[in-house]
């Protein structure tokens, strides 16, 4: 496993396989890394470190969370991240510090109190199988949701969508101006009904953002060409504790979304190995 992290980052970008043409997103993303670098070293210490989407506060580490009765607003132990082009921040999912939000998640049947037509919506999986990555929709009221399933744009009911049994809003997370709440729903409902071939988004993240903030860097290839002899630069934050920070480096918004959804998929713990694994750490 350390061989083959430390394989990849040593691999020029354009060698880097960061995606699938067919524009779907599938259980196994690839990595579009171009460089691992640490700012402080980690405590690999696994005592107390709650596995992926544990609760924090919920008593026994051992006792699952009863999710089908779920009501009030629970705080998640999962990795967050802050994003910038350049030095622009451009997305923030962080608990603290000036970028803080709040992170809380409610039970699936409580969004809609929470919600408005237009609103970005990230749903999560709670339970004792294995947790695919976060999947993201697109409210448009009455309960329904819009977004990329199994290949598919369709139009779902909250209560009833496969994707996860808790949700938030996360409207603020991307720091791009929002189109207003009309055109938000006019975007999902305009492609209802695209499949495969069709769709030039890789993942659900990617359709719901492009949907409220209409920048074409959200669809596969869409970056915009830079002026010659510069290339745009991304860089992925790994927050993984107070003032422990990774930070990953692309040259397009589409990889580092498909980065920064394989390492929620993968847990927190796990990170901090895979990452202590490419600092030679271990």
């Amino acid at each position: 496993m350390g061989n083959q992290l430390d394989r990849i980052t040593h691999l020029n970008y354009s060698e880097l396989p960061t995606g699938d043409p067919s524009g779907i997103e599938k259980d196994e993303l690839r990595v579009g890394v171009a460089y691992f670098f640490s700012d402080e070293e980690e405590d690999l210490d696994e005592r107390g470190q709650p596995d992926k989407y544990s609760v924090k506060g919920s008593g026994s580490p051992d006792q699952e969370t009863p999710t089908h009765h779920l009501h009030h607003q629970l705080v998640l132990n999962e990795t967050q991240f802050s994003a910038f082009r350049g030095q622009e921040c451009i997305f923030s999912k962080v608990s603290s510090g000036p970028q803080a939000g709040d992170l809380s998640v409610y039970s699936v049947s409580a969004l809609p109190a929470l919600c408005k037509p237009g609103d970005l919506l990230e749903l999560l999986y709670l339970g004792p199988s294995e947790q695919p990555p976060p999947h993201w929709a697109v409210y448009v009221g009455s309960g329904q949701i819009i977004h990329l399933h199994q290949g598919q744009i369709r139009q779902d009911s909250l209560y009833e969508a496969p994707a996860g049994n808790v949700g938030r809003v996360v409207n603020s997370w991307y720091r791009f101006r929002p189109l207003v709440a009309e055109l938000v729903v006019q975007n999902a409902c305009g492609h209802l009904g695209l499949k495969s071939d069709e769709i030039c988004w890789t993942n659900s993240e990617s359709f719901a953002a492009w949907c409220r903030f209409g920048k074409r860097e959200f669809k596969a290839g869409g970056e915009l060409q830079a002026a010659a002899g510069t290339q745009q630069q991304y860089y992925l934050k790994i927050h993984l504790a107070e003032n422990k920070v990774h930070t990953v480096r692309f040259h397009s918004l589409e990889d580092l979304i498909r980065e920064k959804r394989r390492i929620d998929a993968s847990g927190k713990l796990r990170v901090i190995k895979d990452l202590a694994i490419v600092d030679g750490k271990e």
